[in-house]
């Protein structure tokens, strides 16, 4: 189910737009809305209504609506690249090739991209990010900093006080300030 389409949304909707489209259908099939209505009106409304909801606690929250565009960007280019003789596989467990998705009974409750492969191409996708490699390069920066740091300090003591250690310089104040007392 293209969650962007359930909504009436283009993939760059803001957080307020993706708020006022599920308000205006949440009223719209709502449940008790058509509690009056009959059986096959009432039904479609509540599966609306369900896939509305679905598609609104998804793209609402940031982290869900990330991972949902790396699958449905996955899926869509596999879908795409793997047409034998130009006809792809739309009626399988995910979709019947209309823009929705209903699993067939008896399916398992687990997603397309739930496999070891696409987890790890998600992992890599993130750590191929502009965001998480200057992350990184920030941090590496930051790391040999301090090194160059610690080794500058040991040397710049040693240039000024020839022969004895940091620590051996630490004892002798410590002893120094022992007889003053």
């Amino acid at each position: 189910m293209d969650h962007y389409r359930v909504l009436g949304l283009s993939k760059n909707a803001t957080r307020d737009e993706i708020k006022e489209a599920f308000r205006n259908l949440a009223v719209k099939y709502h449940p008790d809305k058509h509690s009056q209505s009959s059986n096959t009106v009432r039904e479609n409304a509540t599966l609306r209504f369900k896939q509305v909801s679905e598609a609104y606690e998804i793209l609402s929250d940031d982290r869900k609506r990330a991972n949902y565009d790396i699958r449905t960007n996955n899926k869509n280019y596999y879908s795409n690249n793997s047409r034998a003789g130009g006809y792809g596989n739309q009626y399988n467990n995910y979709g019947y090739g209309y823009g929705y998705e209903y699993k067939r009974p008896g399916s398992s409750s687990s997603n397309v991209g739930d496999g070891f492969v696409s987890k790890l191409e998600i992992a890599l996708r993130f750590l191929t990010t502009r965001a998480f490699l200057l992350n990184a390069a920030f941090a590496g920066a930051l790391l040999g900093g301090m090194f160059v740091i610690d080794k500058s300090k040991e040397a710049i003591w040693s240039m000024h006080n020839s022969g004895k250690s940091f620590e051996a310089a630490m004892e002798s104040i410590e002893k120094a300030r022992a007889r003053k007392d």
